[in-house]
């Protein structure tokens, strides 16, 4: 089933290298970021426009390993390509890279991207649940406020902030109603193309226009009459970032029959918690960011918290835990990933790939294998 308010928005977001130089052009800022735990909101209070940077294609890894080590993860390869190359539009319009201490290659891959443009480094804690790393975050929070305002001359108050705060909620609140979308049965939309709309929803240079699309995209599907198809084996997709371009086990799964339903990575589920408004806006800000349920994270019983809503509230068939390759933090964090989900009952397999299309015939006979074994 088609939709047009999926056509509207995917329309749309092919003009958004267009709006972003558009918006350069007037004198509006452009804060490049690349992880979830980079506040949005602080650039927004400071007149600036986020950006999500490009990081999910295999074209610019061999320019990266010119530099890098090849047995680096494909995103850090891939981002850091991008940035070299010059052929990522929203990292060329960039004021300022925000940019943090997530994994050992990122943080040491980010002293050679300093090099290519302004780069303000957050120190991320690595323990979620002591009272001294929020404490030290809500100061990286501070320090990234101050940088701000002296890059960009301005002030960031907490007005500003709190106003920020809102319209990230207003935003996250539209991106989880359309992924929830997929709890019908059968689900609406493939997940491919749920991935797509999550994906191309990050580069909008204007929240309000990316909200209002996501908001037709679910009235006009809430309105329609239910699918009558068969719906193969639905999946939750756990483990690392994906998007177009590193969507390879997402299509290979859908093309042999399933439907991957939750993205429980930073593609989806873990962007969509609100911040608290009920707090000084940066404490509110350090406590919402710092509960990213990462793998970086120790421990990281949030995403086990997570898994479990997702797997009851999507009645999943399966699960899928997808691992670039030399990501030490999720490859490790799978054993914990496979007990905890065969111990909830469901079947359960781990993908550890890259961004090439080199083994790809080899996953498909392993995922052919495994939904075939769903029945």
């Amino acid at each position: 089933m088609s939709f047009a308010s999926v056509d509207r928005l995917t329309t749309a977001a092919e003009k958004n290298p267009l709006r972003v130089k558009e918006a350069k052009e007037q004198g509006r800022k452009i804060v490049g970021l690349y992880c979830l735990y980079s506040p949005a909101e602080i650039a927004l209070a400071a007149g600036a426009a986020p950006m999500v940077l490009c990081g999910t294609r295999n074209d610019p890894i061999a320019t990266a390993e010119e530099t890098l080590p090849r047995n680096l993860c494909p995103l850090i390869k891939s981002s850091y390509g991008f940035a070299v190359q010059g052929t990522c539009p929203y990292f060329s319009a960039s004021d300022l890279i925000v940019a943090d201490t997530t994994c050992d290659g990122k943080k040491k891959m980010f002293e050679f991207m300093a090099e290519q443009k302004p780069l303000h480094l957050l120190y991320l804690p690595h323990g979620p649940h002591l009272p001294e790393a929020r404490a030290f975050w809500a100061a990286e929070m501070r320090r990234l406020v101050e940088r701000l305002e002296k890059e960009f001359g301005v002030t960031i108050d907490d007005a500003a902030l709190a106003r920020a705060i809102a319209l990230g909620n207003r935003e996250r609140a539209a991106l989880k109603a359309f992924m929830d979308l997929s709890k019908m049965r059968p689900a609406p939309l493939s997940g491919m193309k749920v991935l797509e709309v999550l994906f191309k929803a990050g580069f909008f240079v204007e929240k309000e226009e990316v909200i209002g699309l996501l908001e037709d995209i679910v009235a006009e599907v809430r309105a329609a009459a239910p699918g009558t198809d068969k719906e193969g084996p639905r999946i939750l997709l756990t483990g690392v970032p994906v998007g177009m371009g590193s969507h390879k086990v997402v299509k290979l799964l859908e093309d042999a029959g399933a439907r991957v339903v939750a993205f429980e990575n930073c593609t989806g589920y873990k962007k969509a918690a609100p911040v608290a408004t009920d707090k000084a806006p940066l404490d509110a800000l350090a406590e919402r960011y710092l509960a990213t349920p990462c793998s970086i994270m120790s421990p990281n019983t949030a995403r086990f918290d997570l898994l479990d809503e997702l797997m009851r509230e999507f009645k999943v068939d399966a699960v899928v835990d997808l691992t670039w390759q030399a990501c030490h933090t999720y490859n490790v964090e799978a054993g914990l990933v496979r007990r905890f989900v065969q111990d909830k009952g469901l079947p359960y397999l781990q993908i550890e790939t890259d961004y090439s299309e080199a083994d790809a015939e080899q996953l498909k006979v392993r995922i052919e294998a495994f939904l075939e074994m769903l029945g």
